[in-house]
């Protein structure tokens, strides 16, 4: 009996004291760590070895570790830390698989007789738009063609605003026959030509039937249609596509700005537009500045994985892809 209530008050001195004793551990570890003295461990020295570096490597100055960089103040050793430069990955190559197709129309031809001569002598697969009222229109563009290049007629329209697009053009408020004989007119000035492109014409050709009865006499010839897209609310390509005229829009213009830097940056474009979609076109005019960044241009544009052609081929290949939907 005596036994038992001894073990019975064992265990309750041993409860009650327990909380005790921990707290005094706790306490007593606490001191020992704050003011027993201590022998400083020092990180551990690592060398890398880098072998057959793949490129330059470049150097940290010590200047630069010592100028608040946490870890001078942790390992001063630590300085003139080598760091391997990796080469910079090549930019992704626009080059496509296959050839993609390019066609460069030079506008205004013959309105200059001097600039339309020098941009005669460009490669063959330059297409070239001559405008019906030029002096030597009819000379030159024969002369063009005997050198291999396309000829288009640059047809003048009426565009917004006051500027004039010359002499014989389409306007909407000519009755329909007068606009009639104009293109009549217009389409006897020039032979050996395989379609038309608009010259100015931001207004006309955004007059559906305007256009209606261009497409028409258009289509009786066998001619084609360059939408040259002077206005976002151009119909003419639009129109062209429902009445069944072979026909192609404009992608880009090169040389609304005529500065060496503004041509490479349109070029660019040209390139780019041309990989996304697998063909552009391309308008220019006779202008130095023009005809020099193309002679630069064209002979590179193989190795990067452009065709040049003239117009009609992609007319002709945009008309099939058409005609199979």
């Amino acid at each position: 009996m005596k036994k038992s209530r001894r073990k019975s008050s064992f265990r309750k001195t041993l409860k009650r004291n327990l909380p005790i004793a921990f707290w005094l551990i706790v306490v007593l570890g606490a001191l020992w760590v704050a003011f027993m003295p201590h022998e400083r461990i020092e990180p551990p020295s690592i060398t890398v070895k880098v072998q057959k570096a793949p490129a330059p490597v470049y150097e940290v100055p010590n200047a630069v570790l010592d100028k608040g960089d946490p870890l001078s103040s942790f390992f001063p050793e630590m300085k003139n830390i080598i760091i391997p430069v990796l080469p910079a990955p090549p930019p992704p190559s626009r080059k496509p698989e296959h050839k993609i197709l390019v066609a460069l129309v030079i506008d205004d031809m013959g309105l200059d007789i001097e600039e339309t001569k020098e941009a005669i002598q460009l490669p063959p697969v330059v297409t070239l738009s001559f405008l019906p009222y030029a002096l030597r229109a009819r000379a030159q563009a024969t002369e063009a063609r005997a050198k291999g290049h396309e000829i288009l007629l640059h047809m003048p329209m009426e565009p917004v605003g006051h500027q004039s697009p010359g002499p014989g053009a389409l306007l909407v408020d000519l009755p329909p026959s007068e606009q009639e004989a104009r293109l009549d007119t217009a389409l006897a000035s020039l032979t050996g030509f395989d379609g038309i492109n608009n010259h100015m014409g931001s207004r006309f050709t955004a007059y559906r039937k305007g256009m209606e009865r261009v497409a028409n006499n258009l289509l009786e010839r066998n001619l084609f249609l360059l939408d040259s897209r002077t206005s976002a609310q151009s119909v003419a390509w639009a129109v062209a596509q429902e009445k069944g005229l072979p026909s192609i829009k404009r992608d880009v213009f090169l040389d609304d700005i005529r500065t060496p830097e503004a041509l490479r940056r349109q070029l660019l474009a040209l390139e780019q537009i041309a990989y996304k979609q697998g063909y552009a076109v391309a308008i220019g005019h006779p202008h130095a500045v023009t005809l020099e960044s193309l002679k630069e241009w064209i002979p590179k544009a193989e190795e990067k994985g452009i065709k040049l052609v003239p117009l009609n081929v992609l007319v002709r290949e945009q008309n099939a892809k058409t005609l199979r939907r």
